[in-house]
């Protein structure tokens, strides 16, 4: 698979509800051969799906809504460029999409996952194109943010997506062998009755890998990267732990949790300024893990001190939440709990999405384990994490690690 830059898909008409893209259009020079096929409404295709209104579009595809013939069932059919740098990595999407289908028809959290109906192939003016019938789209969790004002959704909502996020996140990891490597706001959708969110599903697995067979040694979008990533040390499920930490934080107060950006005067990139928002907040990256990493020397000098600094004063994640937002400690404190685990910079020491999902913070307050006994599993999940930073460094990742360095090459 070529390396290509992620697909972000624009969302227009009522693919959210309000069209607040819909002046946003695709290229129209990219209706050539091998690129977008062109799509009129009302045309049927594979002799069932009939168009009805246009979703959106990215990179590599255009969105539709469809009708399947003599019913009233809605889909999403995906129509991808036909050029062989996009028809490949469809053919990728298609075998992972097939792989969530048979993980464990057993597990209620295959669900969770956005469902793959259909493929076929399309040729027309503009070549052979693969084509993908998914679920009807509904509302994600940007358009929430945007509806927020940007000022963080109700927290028993925010618990609500980040429980349905994780069940769908263990299902992807344990049961698939998946990463999905792409997570963010736009990549998780929601349905949402009666102001209640009832559903919550993974999305867009363009992106994704197998734990075993990964494609791209960079992956993800900025500021849900995570820092084996940013030097270059090799990742595994744990960078989707991180990417989830940084969504929840986002949905609670409207934000990001960093957002880095390179120096006007070209002194520094944006990855040298997020490893120092980083390190500001959760501490110095430990260099027995990433000084292998092939792109350490670029940000770190001998003695593994940042060559870039912001200038600010490091701040806990709790005292961010209190000072910036103006959260009570009692809730910050809450939060902080539940995401620091997320946020471990040894990705071999970072919760695993089963255990962020036994986290109290997502547990009804029924459920909640009396102060002592929650004290006493506190204190065996912190020596789990640091038997874990001792044992097993990050030797699940040295294969790729190896990967990565020859294909920059």
């Amino acid at each position: 698979q070529e390396e290509e830059e992620e697909e972000d898909v624009v969302i227009v008409g009522d693919a959210v509800g309000d069209g607040e893209k819909e002046e946003e259009v695709e290229p129209i020079e990219e209706y050539v051969p091998g690129g977008y096929h062109p799509v009129a409404i009302g045309d049927v295709y594979n002799g069932m799906y009939q168009v009805i209104a246009k979703l959106g579009f990215g990179r590599f595809s255009t969105v539709w809504k469809c009708k399947k013939a003599h019913t009233e069932q809605l889909f999403a059919l995906k129509i991808v460029k036909s050029a062989p740098k996009f028809a490949q990595p469809a053919r990728d999407e298609i075998e992972l999409l097939r792989d969530v289908e048979n993980g464990d028809a057993s597990d209620p959290h295959r669900n969770k996952v956005v469902h793959l109906y259909d493929t076929f192939n399309l040729t027309g003016a503009n070549g052979t194109h693969i084509c993908m019938v998914f679920e009807p789209l509904t509302c994600n969790l940007l358009k929430l943010i945007i509806k927020s004002d940007y000022k963080g959704i109700a927290i028993d909502k925010v618990k609500t997506i980040s429980r349905q996020i994780l069940e769908g996140l263990n299902y992807l990891h344990t049961k698939c062998q998946i990463i999905h490597t792409d997570l963010k706001p736009e990549n998780i959708l929601a349905t949402i009755v009666n102001d209640e969110i009832t559903e919550v599903k993974i999305a867009d697995l363009g992106n994704a890998c197998w734990i075993d067979h990964k494609f791209h040694p960079e992956i993800s979008t900025k500021e849900y990267r995570s820092p084996e990533v940013l030097v270059r040390v090799g990742y595994s499920t744990p960078t989707d732990i991180w990417s989830t930490a940084c969504i929840v934080y986002e949905l609670a107060v409207g934000d990001y949790v960093f957002e880095p950006n390179d120096a006007e005067d070209g002194s520094y990139s944006s990855d040298a300024e997020h490893l120092a928002l980083i390190a500001d907040m959760f501490g110095s990256l430990p260099a027995a893990v990433y000084r292998t990493g092939s792109r350490w020397n670029l940000y770190f000098d001998q003695r593994g001190r940042l060559l870039h600094r912001t200038g600010f004063i490091p701040c806990s994640l709790s005292n961010v939440l209190q000072d910036d937002f103006k959260w009570s400690q009692e809730n910050a404190r809450e939060l902080s709990s539940f995401l620091m685990p997320m946020f471990a910079l040894n990705p071999s020491g970072r919760a695993t999405a089963a255990q962020c999902l036994q986290h109290e913070w997502l547990q009804p307050r029924s459920r909640r384990p009396a102060p002592a006994a929650a004290a006493a599993a506190e204190g065996e999940e912190r020596m789990e994490y640091r038997l874990a930073d001792d044992i097993q460094d990050l030797a699940p990742f040295a294969v790729y690690r190896e990967l990565g360095e020859e294909e920059e090459e």
